[in-house]
Formats: C-alpha cells, structure tokens, sequence
C-alpha cells in the first residue's frame, strides 16, 4: 500500500510517498520539495493623523489573530485586551501594557502572528 504525506521541514514543505511492506526490503520511497505555504501579509487599520503610537502592544506567542475587540481612538486601561489571539486551541488576550489610546491596530483578524510581533500601539 502506497501513502503520500506532506512533511514539513525548517518552513519547508515535502510531498513524500511511503510504500509499507510487511517485513520485506523497502522497495521505493521518494521525496520532493512542494511550495511553501506563504505568511499572511499583514493588512493595516487606518492610522489616526498623529500616526502611530509610541507605546507597543506586542503577541506574548505565535498564533493566529481570532478578534480584535477594539478600535482606533478607543481608551484602554492596563490589563485591557486589545487583540485576542488564537495558539494551540486556546484564545489568548493580548493586553495594554499600559494606559493610553489606541493609535494602531496593525493586524487583521485570520492574520498569523509571531510571538514578540507588534500588533497595535498606544499613545
């Protein structure tokens, strides 16, 4: 019985087919490099006319962008969720690492994230 599986490796994607055998030489296996999948390009907010702000609002992990339960101009207070993320099945919030404004949000929801990403900033 002949399977194919597409592996990844270091980001790099491989179709490869497996023949299983039971208990016999391996007769065939073959390997060959398939297109990687490409990163989401990131599709900025508006910015407010001051531009963007100076305080950042970073990912704590890799993962993907579930909602973004806020808006340009709308005031947050520490500990607020500005993004909530999705990693591992879990929704994770990331929050204002202080008070302020929001300036940016430069993320949209189905975007992925890597984990230390800038997704927003605060006046």
């Amino acid at each position: 019985m002949i399977k194919t599986y597409t592996i990844t490796v270091n980001g790099v994607a491989y179709d490869v087919t497996v023949e299983e055998t039971t208990g016999q030489a391996p007769v065939q296996t073959a390997a060959k490099a398939a297109p990687a999948p490409k990163a989401a390009t990131p599709k900025k907010a508006a910015k407010p006319a001051g531009g963007a702000g100076s305080i950042e609002v970073k990912s704590g992990a890799a993962g993907k962008v579930f909602s973004i339960p806020t808006s340009v101009g709308q005031e947050v207070k520490k500990g607020d969720p500005v993004i909530i993320i999705e990693a591992m099945k879990m929704e994770i919030g990331v929050t204002a690492p202080e008070d302020g404004t929001i300036a940016s949000i430069d993320c949209a929801v189905g975007d992925m994230v890597e984990a230390g990403g800038v997704l927003a900033t605060l006046n």
